[in-house]
């Protein structure tokens, strides 16, 4: 037998096991993950994607906010359509993911009390999202119907710009200039407000510094980065200066550090990052605009992944780390998930406010 009297463990291993019964007792929230598209294995099957409900389940992640990803195009009437129906038939996907299958009992989540329901009840959380406004087009009646399927966020650019606001990436590839708009468009600025109506996120990852400041301002509830991770730490454009991290701060609002490798430590591999270069830049946010500015998205199957925490189901290695470096309880669970409830919540009494 391997199992040795409490006694002969040592201290490491206690404190393992603790760090361990910590992260089951949480409401562990991951705020991006993508899917595949159109096709890919099925979620419930223990599969090659990261994140799939046995995964969620070893990991004990209790809650992932599935993503419609459509990727920049050039602009024009029939390309935006085209993402419009994309992002649709993404989200309908999505929502047939909250369904019980092999044993696994997974819900679709639209508030945060759905997400703290579901996690009471043994329940996993799929959660709805749309990651680039480009399937926005010049139509905002769309953000109703993306609310409408559930969506609680919308991600305002993916890589270039769209008619909505400057991203950090140009794509020349695709005739963007490095600043079109200057940041939020005229539109954008519409965009936002109609989010703050319909008790949507503004989500900031991937836009330009301009467009995220402004944000920030235009805003009338806190916005978030759902997936990026600090400049001073990493100079990479998807990364936020402390200006940007200031300005969350200052407003409310979060950024969720996230597991792409190469934001994490110039230069770098999934197999030579490491949880502790992650912890990092969960030191430095926190440091910088405290603890209730940050949180954990994942950007798994969108490009995350790293030595230690490959896939959901490494989940627990993040807690066993922020343990070992003195992260109370509290502290912990504000970082994964407890923040970014808050500011759910904060939307949702907006637009409950507007009626």
């Amino acid at each position: 037998m391997n199992d040795m009297p409490p006694d002969h463990l040592s201290p490491a291993d206690i404190e393992n096991a603790e760090a361990l019964a910590l992260h089951r007792s949480l409401v562990t929230v991951d705020t991006h993950i993508d899917i595949p598209w159109p096709t890919g294995p099925d979620v419930f099957t223990n599969s090659t994607r990261r994140v799939d409900f046995p995964k969620m389940r070893r990991g004990g992640v209790a809650a992932g906010f599935f993503v419609a990803y459509v990727p920049q195009a050039r602009r024009t009437p029939e390309s935006e359509a085209a993402a419009f129906e994309r992002a649709i038939a993404m989200l309908q996907f999505i929502r047939g993911m909250g369904r019980s299958q092999d044993g696994i009992a997974a819900r679709v989540s639209v508030t945060a009390d759905d997400i703290v329901a579901a996690r009471r009840d043994g329940a996993l959380s799929v959660v709805l999202a749309v990651e680039n406004g480009f399937a926005v087009g010049t139509d905002l009646s769309r953000l109703a119907e993306f609310r409408a399927l559930g969506a609680r966020y919308l991600t305002l650019t993916h890589n270039g710009h769209n008619a909505l606001a400057d991203s950090a990436i140009p794509r020349a590839d695709l005739g963007d200039a490095k600043v079109e708009h200057g940041g939020l468009s005229p539109l954008g600025r519409e965009a936002v407000a109609e989010l703050n109506r319909l008790g949507m996120l503004v989500d900031v990852a991937h836009v330009s510094r301009d467009t995220m400041l402004q944000a920030t301002q235009v805003s009338r509830t806190p916005v978030v980065s759902t997936h990026s991770c600090v400049r001073a730490l990493c100079d990479h454009p998807r990364n936020m200066d402390d200006s940007q991290l200031d300005a969350l701060r200052d407003t409310g609002g979060v950024i969720q550090i996230t597991a792409v490798a190469g934001f994490l430590r110039a230069g770098g591999k999934a197999d030579q990052v490491s949880v502790r270069d992650f912890v990092d830049h969960i030191d430095y946010a926190v440091q910088r605009i405290g603890i209730d500015h940050v949180g954990i998205g994942s950007d798994f199957d969108g490009g995350g992944g790293f030595s230690g925490w490959r896939d959901a189901s490494q989940s627990p290695n993040l807690t066993i780390e922020l343990v070992r470096r003195g992260y109370s309880p509290a502290e912990i669970a504000a970082l994964w998930g407890g923040n970014f409830m808050r500011i759910l919540r904060i939307a949702e009494a907006h637009a409950a406010s507007q009626h």
